[in-house]
């Protein structure tokens, strides 16, 4: 299993409106940043996603699973971009702020932080878990 942050602003996707979308979840479409894009075609069902409120927020605020591996963008009129299906899985107790991950010195290594304007990268495991603490305490 991999791990993964999909950034979404709130105002064009919530976490709410995931939520709402069901079990048979919503396509993770739109992106059209080359290196976005290979990142979606590396997601694997059963993945796990943080899903990250960009712009207003600046937040993790929860968790969704890809229950469909990369197909084409149905927005794309190119043919070149792909998307994701994802799922909702669950709510972070507590947001996780872009503020205290750059606090946290064990993630200084995160493309969220080198790369701001990434909308879909990995996370490594041990990463992973630190935030998942941190928006459960």
């Amino acid at each position: 299993m991999s791990y993964w942050l999909i950034k979404s602003e709130p105002d064009v996707w919530s976490i709410e409106q995931q939520k709402n979308a069901g079990t048979k979840g919503a396509p993770w479409d739109g992106v059209r940043n080359y290196q976005a894009a290979k990142n979606l075609r590396n997601m694997k069902k059963g993945d796990f996603c943080f899903f990250y409120h960009s712009n207003i927020g600046k937040e993790i605020v929860g968790i969704v699973e890809v229950i469909k591996e990369s197909f084409l963008d149905k927005t794309d009129k190119s043919g070149r971009f792909v998307a994701v299906q994802v799922r909702y899985k669950e709510m972070l107790k507590n947001s996780v702020t872009l503020e205290d991950i750059k606090k946290n010195r064990a993630l200084s290594h995160l493309s969220l932080i080198k790369q701001s304007r990434l909308s879909v990268m990995p996370i490594d495991s041990k990463s992973w878990k630190i935030l998942y603490k941190m928006g459960n305490i």
